[in-house]
């Protein structure tokens, strides 16, 4: 299945009801993501990578094909500057999470080549959702 194909069949459902949990196999084994926003705090992925982000009034997502790039703990200058971490984030590729743009509490900015979905709550636009490749990353 193709990421056009998913993003049709995801889209115009409710709030809470975004993708089933065969949904979700069906889109990891297809090598897809699925991103959608959820309450207004949190993104959720679904598919190839499995995964949630605390997202309070938006936040950028580091991903590579492994999965969420996380931040390291700052416990000290030197885990702060660790060249390794440098050189992954500067790798990744990145989605922005977008809170209440445009009348709509969810919507995502990025370069990975993807398509969008509409999930609705009480007949109001909620959130467009994206759908991409994996392999894209």
């Amino acid at each position: 299945m193709t990421a056009k194909e998913f993003s049709e069949m995801l889209s115009d459902r409710e709030y809470g009801m975004e993708i089933a949990k065969d949904e979700e196999r069906q889109a990891a084994d297809a090598g897809l993501v699925v991103v959608y926003g959820y309450s207004d705090d949190n993104v959720e992925l679904r598919g190839a990578i499995d995964s949630e982000v605390g997202a309070w009034d938006g936040t950028t997502i580091r991903l590579t094909k492994a999965g969420v790039l996380q931040e390291p703990a700052c416990d000290s200058a030197e885990n702060c500057n660790c060249p390794y971490f440098a050189a992954a984030k500067n790798a990744a590729k990145t989605i922005e999470a977008v809170w209440g743009a445009g009348g709509v509490s969810w919507t995502f900015k990025t370069d990975i080549p993807h398509e969008t979905f509409n999930i609705y709550e009480g007949g109001e636009l909620f959130c467009v959702g994206i759908v991409f490749s994996v392999e894209d990353l």
